[in-house]
């Protein structure tokens, strides 16, 4: 069962001035490459505590030499064009390998943990996808049982309707989503500020 489920992680190679563009608008370069670096190793965690194959999509360069071990993660590049030709294009790739269950997820959410990721895969058990939504109108996490590449095309990425035609696009197919718990993603400072928030509301609470 393991060996047929694949969790592929789309990241971006972290290099300074090239991620979290809109972070760095209000809080520099520096600061933004450090958020990422920290959202990177969140994720990587994460992603350790799923049993499934992992498959590390890099955004420019594969790099043998970084912070995610070598045998625990099949390093591949992504294709060229938007974010959901990206996608299609890495779906495919694992389901014409044999993976029976495939989940994404990015690098954007720190409050993703092993046991949502381990929901997720059972869902698929049940269902024909599974999509974590974020307040924003996205999504961190999509994955299917089987390929369908129609859930990537004509759709505007990196806007607030990038949900809702997605979930139209799986009811248009008469295909069975299961929802999973909405979290937030880390795209703007106060996505950033709103997450030390929280962290510092839940530290306060476990020390009273």
């Amino acid at each position: 069962m393991i060996n047929t489920r694949v969790l592929i992680l789309f990241i971006r190679n972290p290099e300074l001035g090239k991620v979290k563009t809109r972070l760095a608008r209000n809080l520099g370069d520096a600061e933004a490459l450090r958020i990422y670096k920290f959202l990177l190793d969140k994720t990587r965690a994460a992603s350790m505590e799923v049993s499934a194959k992992r498959h590390l999509f890099y955004s420019n360069f594969i790099d043998e030499q970084d912070l995610w071990p070598n045998e625990h993660f099949h390093k591949r590049l992504q294709a060229t064009g938007d974010l959901g030709k990206r996608m299609e294009a890495a779906f495919e790739q694992v389901f014409q390998e044999g993976a029976e269950k495939v989940i994404i997820i990015g690098s954007d959410c720190p409050e993703l943990n092993g046991a949502i990721l381990e929901q997720a895969f059972a869902a698929l058990e049940q269902h024909d996808f599974v999509l974590g939504p974020t307040p924003d109108g996205g999504y961190y996490l999509l994955g299917m049982n089987h390929f369908e590449p129609s859930v990537f095309r004509e759709i505007e990425w990196s806007t607030e309707t990038v949900r809702e035609k997605t979930l139209k696009r799986i009811h248009d197919l008469d295909k069975s989503v299961f929802l999973l718990p909405e979290l937030n993603d880390i795209d703007e400072a106060e996505d950033w500020e709103g997450y030390l928030s929280d962290i510092a509301i839940s530290e306060k609470r476990n020390t009273n």
